[in-house]
């Protein structure tokens, strides 16, 4: 499975798992107020909620799995299980390891009921339904999709979703005023700082940087270059192109993990004039060459060189496959280098241009 479809189908799993994860919490209240009527009795909810809890669980650990497999950023399987203990933005991923792991003890002591005792089982699951806010902050803060519009609505649709819940279940005549106090307490306060966190962190430029991204994955800083209306900037050709590369190639000594980076620039010339930046992280292996853990990679006109990012997708010796975006849609960069001595780099840049 190519890097690409990984990355696709980790942010996939992760989406739909939170959104089983809300469907859980709201049939978990319904369960709690015994609500059924004539087409959904209460073994059909208690059922469903098992269910939707086990389907959560294996979405979870497919969005570990490939998370850790696709190797973009520096994640363990030890990360995604043992809390702030990642060197990818520890605090927003330990929450998610938070997350899967209140999730998953959930699960186990549902199936050891009988063994426990219903008060012990009672008392573990009301900490399992923390493990839904936690996600969702996991999601905003972690995710890369986290200022895109159809997100905002997912959580939105979440947040939503829980609250009416929350609201239904401590309106119930049956419910302690104590409880109606909490309830209505936490379905303001939760969302709101759950909104207030939002606002003030992943929806602010730099996020990257703050939540913790290392230096090695984060895009170079752009090149400010004064512009006129009378010089405007030059635009990538629509389509598909071939452009000559020139540039160099650096490699850096070994860190104490024993990885290297590998920092490639340089210009492109010909049908589509821009500059290029990739750079990549791994262990050195035999007979040359390096195994890669985590890339990126910038490419653009002269006058904005990130106009598009992204990272490496395939790489197979002098050939480096990137996937990229921008504001103008997507971009395929496939780069066949020569590596020259002094670390002089030639080649081609074969690019498609895909408009949103």
């Amino acid at each position: 499975m190519s890097a690409h479809v990984l990355w696709f189908v980790t942010r996939g799993a992760g989406i739909v798992s939170l959104l089983l994860l809300t469907a859980v919490v709201v049939l978990g209240v319904a369960g709690a107020t015994r609500w059924r009527n004539a087409r959904w009795p209460r073994f059909v909810v208690a059922g469903l909620h098992r269910n939707l809890t086990l389907l959560a669980l294996a979405l979870i650990a497919i969005h570990v799995i490939t998370t850790v497999t696709d190797g973009y950023a520096p994640i363990s399987f030890v990360s995604a299980v043992l809390p702030f203990t990642s060197p990818y933005r520890p605090l927003w991923l330990g929450l998610g390891a938070i997350a899967f792991d209140l999730l998953l003890a959930l699960t186990v002591t549902s199936l050891l009921r009988m063994r426990i005792g219903y008060r012990t089982w009672r008392a573990l699951h009301w900490f399992a339904y923390a493990s839904w806010p936690i996600a969702l902050v996991h999601a905003l803060g972690t995710g890369s999709d986290a200022r895109m519009s159809w997100l905002q609505l997912v959580a939105a649709v979440c947040v939503a979703a829980v609250a009416a819940a929350v609201l239904w279940r401590v309106a119930g005549d049956r419910a302690r005023p104590s409880l109606r106090f909490a309830g209505a307490a936490s379905v303001i306060a939760v969302p709101l700082a759950i909104g207030v966190f939002y606002l003030w962190g992943p929806d602010q430029s730099g996020w990257a940087a703050r939540a913790g991204t290392p230096a090695s994955l984060l895009p170079r800083p752009a090149t400010r270059v004064r512009q006129t209306v009378s010089t405007p900037v030059a635009t990538l050709p629509k389509g598909r192109f071939t452009s000559r590369f020139t540039g160099r190639v650096h490699e850096s000594g070994q860190d104490a993990s024993g990885r290297v980076l590998v920092d490639i620039s340089g210009t492109t010339s010909g049908t589509a004039k821009g500059r290029l930046w990739i750079r990549l992280q791994g262990e050195p292996v035999d007979g040359g060459g390096v195994s890669m853990t985590a890339s990126g990679a910038t490419y653009g006109p002269p006058g904005f060189p990130d106009a598009y990012i992204g990272k490496i997708v395939a790489l197979n010796g002098p050939q480096i496959l990137l996937s990229l975006s921008g504001h103008s849609g997507d971009l395929s960069l496939l780069v066949d280098l020569r590596i020259g001595e002094s670390g002089i780099a030639t080649g081609t840049v074969h690019g498609h241009v895909r408009g949103l």
